[in-house]
């Protein structure tokens, strides 16, 4: 009896041992064979450990610099290229058939880590989500983003912008000022409206708490994202930066909330009378207006109403996806157009054959003409595409261009660089917006534009931003001329969540005669 329960100890610590040991032995095989893989693709020399780390702990500008430079550089070497950012793997990719390879397949459509500094605001909503609740949230909300409801929005886009315009109105005396923040609460405006079906006024109300939450957790998660010491939470939180953030974040919840706890005490039919009452107010009589939220509350997911967290998650990231990204995209077209005013005069001809001398506000069916100013839209988000970086994280092994690249690997997608690839765009700097004629645009592959992502996780509410965009443009353009005081060789961009000049869209603005 002894005997045997002496084999049984012996047994017990040699699995204790042992086991242990084996599991820890064959996962530093399987790392050492995944490093090998990686080590296969081109890339810049890595110290150990700290990897390529030191090149970028830099300012954010010289940053995005940095990364664009190495990227043109191993360009000339091979279709894609590592780096090493400590001891995880970063892929960039950045010709058409590489991104297309990932942003095609419905399998790698995790977003890499540098997304979880978004969850304490997001949660896992559309943008953050992965797997069964992604493709359930994705077509949930798909109806939501069909242009006959889209349509509804064009109430909401005349009315913020033309407030916007007269706003502008004191600023047209031929001197420069930094436009930026004038667009970007005007898009703020929009998105608020048409999300949650009330205002936020930030157009009249600058210091509103709202307004400067919604700026001020922008700038914090940017800043963990690019430094790693404050991406731990523990040295986040030593940092003293931890209370801002999470005021931010109260704010910012704490509003969301409080419009759907509203709403939700509504009936379906008195949203509907509110929202008929809604466009009224907008001079639209006759159709019902519903806001984002309206269609969040009578959804269901696996036959369940949708919870107050679950709605304030998709909510909150309509809001963040859909007011910088659109106020950049604005301000870019805006500059562009100001540095080539015969372009300009292209698209002003084209708005006076449409509108005519009248100040009537833009319609749906005035935005199918506007054929030329979309181009220029189009082609300002070649040049200065809103997201200029995007990242997914692997879930499984992929083979891209004859290069394994293993699981738990970063992909690093680069439309500000895709989107010079002078295989497919002649003279990649020069603004050309019939580049995007249908003549032109033959035979161009799928992936070589992509500023709103692509394949099925592309971004769901593009129509939505092109339909604002030209719309605001639109009534900028039929009031006032710009004028850009910073030569194209002269910008300096900012790759913060969104891509801005460092030093604000500086422009003249003289009233059209």
């Amino acid at each position: 009896m002894e005997d045997i329960v002496s084999w049984a100890t012996h047994l017990f610590v040699y699995v204790l041992l042992v086991v242990p040991f084996a599991f820890l032995l064959a996962s530093l095989l399987a790392r050492r064979q995944k490093i090998t893989w990686i080590e296969l693709i081109p890339g810049p020399k890595a110290w150990p450990i700290i990897g390529n780390t030191p090149d970028f702990i830099v300012d954010p500008r010289e940053f995005f610099q940095r990364c664009m430079g190495y990227i043109y550089i191993w360009n000339f070497h091979a279709p894609i290229a590592r780096f090493w950012g400590g001891g995880m793997a970063v892929v960039d990719l950045y010709r058409p058939e590489t991104v297309e390879a990932v942003l095609c397949s419905s399998k790698h459509i995790t977003k890499s880590s540098d997304y979880d500094y978004l969850h304490p605001w997001l949660g896992t909503g559309l943008l953050t989500s992965t797997g069964k609740k992604w493709f359930s949230r994705r077509k949930m909300l798909t109806p939501a983003f069909h242009f006959t409801i889209l349509e509804d929005f064009v109430g909401v886009f005349n009315k913020q912008s033309n407030k916007f315009v007269s706003r502008l109105q004191e600023k047209a005396d031929g001197k420069p000022f930094d436009i930026f923040p004038y667009v970007t609460l005007c898009t703020l405006d929009i998105i608020f409206e048409t999300a949650l079906g009330s205002s936020i006024n930030a157009q009249d109300d600058t210091e509103s708490e709202y307004v400067k939450a919604v700026h001020r957790i922008s700038s914090l998660i940017q800043l963990r994202q690019v430094r790693p010491w404050l991406q731990p939470d523990f040295l986040f939180r030593l940092s003293g930066m931890a209370k801002e953030h999470d005021d931010c974040i109260r704010i910012l919840h704490g509003t969301a909330y409080q419009a759907i706890r509203s709403r939700r005490n509504q009936s379906h039919e008195m949203r509907k009378g509110l929202a008929t009452e809604q466009r009224m107010s907008d001079g639209n009589a006759g159709k019902k207006r519903l806001a984002f939220l309206d269609l969040l509350l009578d959804c269901t997911e696996d036959d369940h109403p949708l919870t107050d967290e679950s709605i304030r998650e998709e909510v909150d990231t309509f809001m963040f996806e859909g007011h910088d990204t659109t106020s950049a995209a604005i301000n870019w077209s805006l500059y562009l157009l100001g540095c080539y005013p015969e372009i300009q005069e292209r698209v002003y001809e084209e708005l006076t054959q449409v509108f005519g001398t009248s100040n009537r506000p833009v319609t749906i069916a005035d935005l199918r003409q506007l054929k030329y100013t979309e181009n220029c839209i189009k082609e300002a988000l070649r040049l200065y595409p809103s997201v200029p970086m995007m990242a997914r994280e692997l879930r499984e092994d992929v083979v891209i261009s004859n290069y394994r690249i293993p699981a738990g690997t970063t992909l690093a997608i680069l439309p500000y660089r895709l989107h010079r690839d002078p295989a497919h765009f002649t003279k990649p700097e020069v603004y050309d917006p019939d580049r995007f004629l249908p003549e032109n645009s033959q035979g161009r592959h799928p992936y070589a534009y992509i500023p709103f992502s692509a394949g099925p996780r592309n971004c769901i509410g593009q129509k939505f931003a092109l339909m604002e965009e030209k719309v605001v443009l639109c009534n900028i353009l039929r009031r006032y001329r710009v004028e850009s005081t910073i030569r194209r060789e002269d910008i300096r961009v900012l790759a913060e969540l969104i891509l801005k000049p460092e030093n604000g869209n500086i422009l003249k603005l003289f009233p059209r005669e």
